[in-house]
């Protein structure tokens, strides 16, 4: 059994009150984080869930909202949480070089100091199987803003596969790693407005429900499309919300 706890549904800006995109899985032996956007810190603290509980973040794309928390995490792990436990950053294309600028640019003169706790990046490569700690992680092409290195990420965890489409409008690519997933998160920006490079709802209904996964759990709404979550038949994701896959 897999457990699902969506620490931060929320969409860039805070809509609805909600924390920016963390969604905590506990796998059989592996604790890991998709995204950790700007927010995740503090939502962890109101959850009760302890940071160095962490043993890996996975990042789908460089949007502040998805990965600008992990500068906060490792500042707090060498000065305040004195983290001994491995930790593992897995992204894209130019994580670690974005990772180093974006803690450098929120926390300047931070370059000079060195975690004292084993600590990893990985940059998975596109469209194969990547081994992070005891996951298989498969990362596909998603069409969002080019500069982030977006993807959709297919993670074998246990004898689970989760899928997540981060942001990004609905391509073949996409569809790889929904179809046959025992849970499929993806996120649903807006319910009827159209916008550049994200799933809205009427993809969801024509791409997503039909998709071949098993679950599918929706994130990462617009207060416009909060207004409607009750309109529509698939699951909306809350923070705090735990499920078990």
């Amino acid at each position: 059994m897999v457990t699902v706890r969506f620490v931060g549904s929320g969409d860039s800006f805070g809509s609805g009150g909600r924390f920016q995109t963390c969604i905590l899985v506990d796998g059989p032996t592996t604790r890991f984080a998709i995204d950790f956007g700007a927010s995740s810190l503090i939502a962890l603290a109101q959850q009760g869930i302890e940071p160095n509980s962490i043993d890996a973040i996975l990042l789908t794309h460089l949007h502040g909202d998805h990965c600008g928390g992990v500068p906060f995490l490792i500042l707090d792990a060498m000065l305040a949480a004195k983290r001994e436990r491995p930790l593992t950053i897995a992204g894209p294309a130019g994580t670690k070089a974005h990772l180093d600028t974006l803690r450098e640019a929120l926390f300047p003169g931070s370059r000079v100091m060195t975690p004292t706790f084993p600590l990893t990046y990985s940059e998975m490569t596109l469209g194969v199987a990547n081994r992070v700690l005891d996951l298989v992680v498969t990362p596909q092409p998603a069409r969002h803003v080019a500069e982030t290195n977006p993807t959709a990420v297919r993670i074998e965890v246990g004898d689970r596969v989760v899928a997540y489409t981060g942001d990004t409008e609905w391509t073949g690519d996409v569809a790889k790693v929904a179809f046959g997933a025992d849970l499929l998160i993806a996120e649903c920006y807006f319910y009827a407005k159209p916008i550049r490079w994200h799933l809205t709802y009427p993809a969801i209904a024509e791409h997503v429900r039909h998709g071949g996964a098993k679950r599918v759990i929706l994130t990462h709404m617009s207060g416009e499309m909060l207004a409607h979550r009750g309109d529509v038949p698939e699951e909306c994701a809350e923070d705090g919300m735990v499920v078990e896959v």
